[in-house]
Parts: structure tokens; C-alpha cells; sequence
């Protein structure tokens, strides 16, 4: 082994060494993609924003992925179908732009679903004896079998965003009622908080759920653990692999969408005593991860994983939106556990170049910090993005509804920056995301033993940046508010 990595070094330092170029890609604003060449130096310009000799190691890279959703396969269906195969084969072939191996989707309706809807409606069935995916097989199911053809070993992985609602103390889908988007009581929203004190501002949420809207009667959480299996069973069948599974989408956003909130108590007592045995008799290949965790209250994860038999019962940790505050935190103080972005973030419909240099800067800060894994939200929606609960959120396609073409934003640029060029089993060795200065830099080593250097640029001028890799500089002037990869040949 040691021997291995000695060899590994030698070359690594080698290639540094004789390579002499690298090539440049370089995105602004209306003028992306611009490729040339750049050589190292031996000297350095200015003082170098990081400095690597290739032994360096955060976390060994594994899969880009992206989510299916109702209304991303109706945004896709608008396209005649020369159209679509082309949007799909940029997605997900290996040889495409972004060259998804992984994909999300959700077990019952979530907030991008056309409507509500569970693949078991029928009330106090224990038995499950009326569970099916039919609706699925009208829109996921179609939409995942479309991205196989082009990549036959896409994995899956599903969370729930609400149980059925028979399962939940509210009897509804959602957490919160809402006059404009649901028909839920607002008697009922007295059930997350019973009071209204104790808000703290400097938090989200900024009051935490003091109930378990999912029943806590045994019935109900055995029932609702084997529901997750029988969910896993019924793709199985048709050949579309879930390896993964959390137990809920964002048990800290308490939504007028289809949602679930939980107490620690709840989160530990399902995934301990339920959900992790079961799966472990029925589907002992599919790993439980905690998440997704979009709260930044470190006490509360840190509750549920210092319980131990949490580590007897999942493999790892994801995270999305405040969540990503704490991880650092918590890879931290929990190294025994695998740690993955679940859900990049998705804006308020702007479909523009800040939130192209948001994403580059989130993919930074999640590699950066230990996750092996990377999920992108909605790759494709239609005109303004809006879900059937009125959020309008960004999208790496915007397809025009009215022309029946397809536009490639800003944001599917910044995701092509690293998905075309961090392939599975890159090493991630160094970053630098400083917001101080609004420089975000990443250096990597492909499974080739070549180094990639990831550069943006966010200030309104122009940058000098120098990279030392190991005795040579990569010295470059970055173009203001510029996305930048730079690959060695």
C-alpha cells in the first residue's frame, strides 16, 4: 500500500513537472465556454492563494446527480423528441456535458410534483395492502427510464417530503396551512410550535417543531418503515436501483408544501428502532443516510448523532441549504461517517449570473468540506420555474413553453465547470473558497493522475491569481465575475 502511494506521489510530482500547459475554459456573462491555453511558470506573480505537492487529500470524489420530478418531465415533454435526446444525452451520457451518474427522486409527492399525491391514500391501511406507484408510472418512471438510455448504471437514491397523510397528525400533507396553496385547517398549525415564544433570529428555523407529525403509535412507524421497502421492492422490479435512502426531505422547513417535521427524539426512534432494522432484513444493500439536514442548529444534529445507535444504523450524513453551515462542524466531531450533498440550491426563478457564481461557490464548499457526492435540483423547468405552491426556483434547462426551445442558463455552465472534468474517483486535495477577497478556487488530481485547478472570479474586476503545484505556478488574471477550469494536458 505504501509502495502505491509512493509510485502515485512520484508520478503526480512528474507530470507536474514536464507538463508545461494547461488548458484554460473560461464563462462570463454572455460569453461562455472560451477555451485557449495557459503554461506554468517557475516563478510565482503574487503570493500563491494555495499551494499543493499531490499528496494532499480531502475526499476521493463519487457521482454528480440530479433530481426527477414531475414537472421537470412536463417542462421536457414540450420538446419534440430530437430535442429531448439531445438535452438528455448533454445530462447524462459519459461522454456528454455533465455527465450525471446518479439521480433523486422522491417517495410520494413533493413540491415539484404536479399535485399531491402517496403511493398508499387509503386511510389506516397497516397492511399496505392497497400500496402501489401507479402515478409514477405515468411521469417518474418514464423520465428515469428516458436518462437510462443514455446511462444504464444511473443509481437512485429517494427521501420522502410528507407521508401519506393518514400517517400524520394533521391528517395533511403539509406542515403549515396556506389560504393561496393548501386546503389544511389553520387550527391545526397550533400543533408544530403550541406557543409563540422563544424565536431566535440568528437561526433556521428560527423555532423548532415541538411535535412529530408523523404518529408515533408503533402501528404507524413500522407501517410507514415498511412502506420504504416496499417502495424500493416495486422499482426494483422494473430495474431502476435505489442504493440509498434518508428518512425525510428537510424536517426543518415547515412548508405549505408536502412536508414532515420531527423532533429528535422522533428522527431517532423511526430511524433506529424501524426503518434501519427492516432494511437491513429486506434490502440489506441499500444504505440509510441522516438527512436531508437543511437546519444550521448544530445542538439539535448533534443530538441525534451522539445517540449510539445511530452509528449502528446509518452509513452517513447529507446536507442542503443552512445544513451546509454545520457540516464542517460535524465531519468533524462524527469522522466515522460518509458525508453527501443532497440538494443544491435553488434560487427565487432569477435564471441569472449571480446564481451561477452561487452554485460554483457551493460545489466548492461542499467538496471542500468531505462530501463524495453532489445533487443538483431541478436540471429542467419551464418558463418561470414555478412549483404547484408557487415558489418559482432556478433550473440548469429553461424550456419556453410558448416557443418549444430550450435554453442552457447561466447555472448549467457553472455546474459544467466541474462535472465535466471532477469524473468519479477524483481526489479533491485543496480549496480556497474566501469570501473576503470573492476568490473561490479548488485544485483536484483525476483518476489519470492530472491535476485540475477550479477558479472563480466574483469581484468586479479583474484578478491576479497564482497557484504553486508543486514546483511550478499556475499564474493567471481572471476576468471579472468569471467561472474558470483549468486541465492539464
Amino acid at each position: 500500500m505504501k509502495q502505491n502511494l509512493l509510485v502515485l506521489i512520484l508520478t503526480i510530482t512528474s507530470l507536474v513537472v514536464k507538463a508545461q500547459s494547461f488548458e484554460w475554459i473560461s464563462s462570463t456573462q454572455g460569453n461562455t465556454w472560451k477555451q485557449s491555453t495557459i503554461k506554468l511558470s517557475k516563478k510565482s506573480s503574487t503570493e500563491p492563494i494555495v499551494s499543493v505537492t499531490g499528496n494532499e487529500s480531502i475526499v476521493t470524489f463519487k457521482a454528480w446527480g440530479t433530481c426527477f420530478n414531475e414537472l421537470g418531465w412536463d417542462a421536457l415533454n414540450l420538446l419534440y423528441g430530437s430535442q429531448q435526446d439531445t438535452i438528455l444525452s448533454k445530462l447524462f451520457s459519459n461522454n456528454g456535458d455533465l455527465r450525471f451518474t446518479m439521480g433523486r427522486f422522491s417517495m410520494n409527492a413533493n413540491d415539484y410534483a404536479r399535485d399531491w399525491y402517496s403511493c398508499d391514500e387509503v386511510d389506516g391501511d397497516f397492511q399496505l395492502k392497497y400500496f402501489n406507484i401507479d402515478r409514477d408510472k405515468t411521469t417518474l418512471i418514464p423520465y428515469i427510464k428516458a436518462a437510462m438510455k443514455y446511462n444504464p448504471k444511473l443509481t437512485f437514491w429517494i427521501s420522502p417530503w410528507s407521508p401519506p397523510s393518514w400517517m400524520k397528525i394533521n391528517h395533511y400533507y403539509s406542515v403549515l396551512s396556506n389560504k393561496d396553496y393548501n386546503k389544511l385547517d389553520p387550527k391545526l398549525d397550533y400543533l408544530l410550535f403550541e406557543d409563540k415564544h422563544n424565536k431566535n433570529d440568528k437561526v433556521f428555523p428560527k423555532r423548532l417543531a415541538v411535535n412529530d407529525y408523523l404518529i408515533q403509535d408503533p402501528r404507524y412507524l413500522k407501517t410507514y418503515a415498511n412502506y420504504f421497502c416496499k417502495f424500493i421492492s416495486a422499482y426494483k422490479e422494473i430495474g431502476i436501483p435505489i442504493t440509498m435512502v434518508m428518512f425525510q426531505n428537510e424536517a426543518w422547513s415547515y412548508t405549505p408544501y408536502p412536508g414532515c417535521a420531527w423532533t429528535p427524539k422522533g428522527v431517532i426512534r423511526f430511524n433506529t428502532e424501524y426503518l434501519a432494522p427492516i432494511m437491513k432484513e429486506l434490502h440489506p444493500n441499500v444504505d440509510i443516510y441522516l438527512g436531508t439536514i437543511n437546519t444550521n442548529r448544530f445542538d439539535f444534529i448533534d443530538e441525534v448523532l451522539s445517540d449510539p445507535r445511530m452509528t449502528k444504523s446509518i452509513k452517513g450524513v447529507g446536507f442542503q441549504w443552512e445544513g451546509g453551515q454545520i457540516l464542517p462542524k460535524l465531519r468533524e466531531k462524527y469522522p466515522q461517517y460518509r458525508y453527501v450533498q443532497t440538494e443544491s440550491e435553488c434560487g427565487w426563478g432569477s435564471f441569472d449570473w449571480k446564481a451561477a457564481e452561487h452554485t460554483f461557490q457551493l460545489i466548492n464548499h461542499y467538496l471542500g468540506n468531505g462530501c463524495e457526492e453532489y445533487t443538483f435540483w431541478n436540471a429542467i423547468l419551464s418558463d418561470n420555474g414555478v412549483s404547484g405552491w408557487g415558489w418559482n426556483q432556478n433550473s440548469l434547462i429553461r424550456i419556453d413553453s410558448k416557443t418549444r426551445t430550450a435554453t442552457y442558463m447561466p447555472e448549467y455552465y457553472a455546474v459544467k465547470h466541474y462535472t465535466h472534468y471532477i469524473s468519479p474517483k477524483t481526489k479533491i486535495i485543496a480549496t480556497n473558497n474566501d469570501k473576503s477577497s470573492q476568490l473561490s478556487t479548488m485544485i483536484a488530481i483525476n483518476p489519470q493522475g492530472k491535476f485540475i485547478v477550479l477558479a472563480g472570479n466574483f469581484n468586479e474586476e479583474s484578478k491576479e491569481l497564482t497557484i504553486k503545484l508543486g514546483e511550478k505556478y499556475l499564474n493567471v488574471s481572471l476576468p471579472s465575475h468569471s467561472l474558470n477550469t483549468f486541465e492539464m494536458r
